[in-house]
């Protein structure tokens, strides 16, 4: 590289740099509100627009009939582009949407690697498209559409640009998703008016069941728990009351104190829930020790939530259970799914105001702004005080699930939770980060039930997304020597820092160049994979038989290959000391993994 003497290659690439990083930020800025999608998305396709410099830019989605449509753009000019509406399996987006990763082509029209559409062939020429890059919008990994950049004249798209494209794809992807939780948001605060309005149309119904639910409404209305409820009418009901999951598992069991009852056996209990859940009213049935049960489903709307099961020693007449006691369950079932609905709307906004400042923090970092702290201040969080960055990986746990166990210990711990590129991630204090990581890891694993890597790095100058990106790295490192099962800093790798800790790379890449840079030289100019043939050589142990089945070949190919090794290294490193030769390849397959 040719250093300017005057800085001003330097200044004009930091300026441009900074400005993008600007732009950047003001989106994710404002998708904290949430507003109309489209302006949000038009927003978005304009800076994205401002910054790449393309002659247009814009934004498609795939809508309910499986077509790709035009939904934000910032440069066109033809009115008919505007209203493409084209299959989602076909032309330069379909291939993205497939594929979930960025493609480009340096005339459209010309070529053959994509499914073209007559229909929006005509529509490019009419517009003048001819080179076009796209990248995928992903929620929750589904691709939903794609936002394009194009030119009206033959280019190549570079890395800097599709990263850039890409990053603006991304916040799109949120604002999305930010669209359908609020969407989710109503639906359950239709469904919690729905469940009342329910409550209120059975209230006159009989003035014992009316005195009950008075005093279950008093205990909601001070803030009582499904805990209190089932209590309450264990008290009022006698026997014992039963609060079910949705799993069927027990979450509350409470006895009547003046009449308690045995809880009756789990045999037939599952069959119960399920005639309670189907028929929408309480099911009654004897048991073999004499224990009656009655069984009512838990529902707010179409919302299945949990059951309730009354236990009491049965009598002659629980043939033909008292009416008013089980009217009086089936209401109580109603006031339980809204303390359960409440529960859940309140844990799920607090899990996405969580996720959403800890995604300013990476994004804004280093520093921290005084929207940020205010917000943090409101949740009893202190910023400065936010230096352990830890990254969760399970194999059989998406990064949502995690980031969700994940937001139970950042409450206890004063600190933020969260997906984050994909990534479960998690900001608290800590004062001992070995130890800190270590019971993450312990409690995180009690919490899903399996293996679970948690890989921490101490935050410095307030700049989480660089201690974002070492975890995350390291944890691909860790991955790949497999070490899938535990919790530890970076510090404990150290000897793979060169790895994953890009302040190094000029360090790996010197070492990786003289150990193996011959062979990469070679593969890349001759199309050959002589680096992959010797690192499984040594992967078994140089048994050249093993080798030539792991790479699918002959054993007169392979032998080739490796005569081929000697003559590029220069040296007979079959029977010299391979040991730098072996770290190089060893090193230059973590790099590939850890970057990815």
């Amino acid at each position: 590289m040719v250093s300017d003497p005057g800085g001003g290659a330097g200044l004009c690439s930091l300026a441009r740099r900074q400005r993008e990083l600007a732009s950047l930020y003001e989106t994710a800025k404002s998708l904290t509100a949430l507003g109309e999608l489209d302006e949000v998305l038009q927003s978005i396709v304009h800076h994205a627009h401002d910054l790449i410099r393309t002659d247009f830019t814009y934004l498609s989605l795939v809508g309910t009939d499986g077509r790709l449509s035009v939904r934000a753009s910032e440069g066109t000019v033809s009115g008919a582009f505007l209203a493409a509406c084209i299959p989602a399996d076909v032309g330069l987006g379909g291939k993205v949407l497939a594929s979930r990763r960025p493609h480009w082509v340096r005339h459209y029209a010309g070529t053959t690697l994509i499914d073209h559409d007559p229909d929006f062939d005509r529509l490019v020429t009419t517009e003048g498209l001819v080179a076009l890059l796209g990248v995928p919008l992903v929620v929750r990994g589904r691709a939903v559409g794609a936002l394009f950049a194009a030119d009206r004249s033959e280019r190549s798209f570079h890395a800097d640009e599709i990263a850039l494209l890409r990053a603006f794809a991304d916040h799109a992807a949120v604002a999305l998703d930010n669209a359908r939780l609020y969407e989710a948001s109503r639906t359950a605060l239709k469904e919690l008016r729905i469940a009342y309005g329910r409550i209120e149309e059975h209230m006159a119904v009989v003035e014992r069941a009316q005195a009950i639910h008075e005093a279950l409404t008093g205990v909601v209305l001070r803030g009582g728990t499904p805990g209190d409820v089932t209590q309450l009418l264990a008290d009022q009901l006698g026997g014992s009351v039963t609060l079910l999951d949705r799993a069927g598992e027990a979450l509350v069991r409470r006895e009547s104190a003046s009449s308690p009852c045995r809880t009756a056996t789990d045999s037939g209990l599952a069959a119960a829930v399920e005639n309670a859940h189907r028929s929408g009213r309480c099911t009654t049935s004897v048991d073999a020790v004499g224990v009656a049960r009655s069984v009512a489903s838990i529902q707010a709307g179409d919302s299945y939530l949990g059951a309730l099961v009354w236990s009491r020693k049965a009598t002659a007449g629980d043939g033909a259970p008292d009416h008013t006691d089980l009217r009086t369950l089936e209401r109580a079932t109603h006031i339980l799914g809204l303390l359960i609905l409440k529960e859940r709307a309140v844990a799920e906004a607090g899990e996405r105001l969580s996720g959403e400042l800890l995604t300013e923090l990476m994004v804004g970092s280093p520093g921290t702004g005084p929207a940020q702290r205010a917000r943090a201040r409101a949740r009893n969080i202190d910023t400065d005080r936010l230096d352990l960055v830890l990254v969760a990986d399970s194999a059989t746990l998406s990064s949502t699930e995690l980031s969700r166990h994940l937001h139970d210990l950042a409450r206890d711990r004063s600190g933020l939770a969260g997906e984050h590129l994909g990534r479960a991630t998690m900001i608290l204090p800590s004062a001992d980060d070995d130890r800190t990581v270590e019971e993450v890891h312990r409690r995180l694993r009690r919490a899903v039930g399996g293996p679970v890597a948690v890989v921490g790095e101490r935050v410095v100058h307030h700049d989480w997304a660089r201690a974002f990106s070492l975890a995350g790295r390291c944890g691909a490192v860790m991955r790949a020597i497999g070490h899938t099962d535990l919790g530890a800093t970076t510090g404990r790798y150290a000897l793979y820092a060169m790895i994953f800790d890009p302040e190094r790379v000029g360090e790996l890449d010197r070492f990786i160049s003289d150990s193996i840079g011959p062979l990469l030289e070679y593969d890349r100019r001759r199309g050959t994979d002589l680096v992959d043939t010797l690192s499984a050589y040594y992967v078994h142990r140089a048994n050249v038989a093993a080798t030539a089945r792991a790479l699918y070949v002959h054993v007169n190919t392979l032998l080739k290959r490796l005569d081929r090794a000697d003559s590029v290294l220069g040296l007979d490193w079959r029977r010299e000391n391979d040991l730098e030769l072996r770290l190089g390849l060893r090193l230059h397959q973590l790099r590939a993994i850890a970057t990815a």
